[in-house]
């Protein structure tokens, strides 16, 4: 038992201790990027909003939530919703230099017509920092 704590602490320090890299985990609110995509036969723009993001030299990885505004026509018969609504959608980012490609997941809610569903998209976008 000790051999293997002493091996998985020399393990654990060579990490530690290794040569420095320019890999980070950072939590942040909001990180200037702006995407536009596709999702659900409609489009959405959003911008990334509270993360955990990982960055490693020139590519970034964001998990985080997507304040965002869908635009959707609604081609139901009677009485029809905005195309333009505000949305909260969850999802992941990955950024190389300025260039972002998104893959959000937003939640339609239950309908007369339809049940409640998360629906995934595709978006492509650009980091302001």
């Amino acid at each position: 038992m000790k051999k293997i704590l002493y091996a998985g602490g020399i393990l654990i320090s060579s990490f530690c201790f290794s040569q420095e890299t320019d890999s980070r985990i950072k939590a942040s609110f909001f990180d200037g990027i702006a995407v536009a995509g596709y999702v659900d036969n409609g489009a959405f723009i959003n911008f990334t909003g509270p993360n955990i993001s990982f960055k490693n030299k020139d590519l970034k990885l964001i998990l985080g939530m997507l304040p965002s505004l869908r635009i959707k026509e609604d081609k139901s018969a009677g009485t029809k919703n905005s195309a333009i609504t505000p949305n909260l959608g969850a999802g992941l980012t990955a950024v190389y230099k300025k260039v972002a490609l998104q893959v959000p997941v937003y939640y339609n809610t239950k309908t007369a017509t339809q049940n409640g569903a998360w629906k995934i998209g595709i978006g492509v976008g650009y980091s302001f920092k």
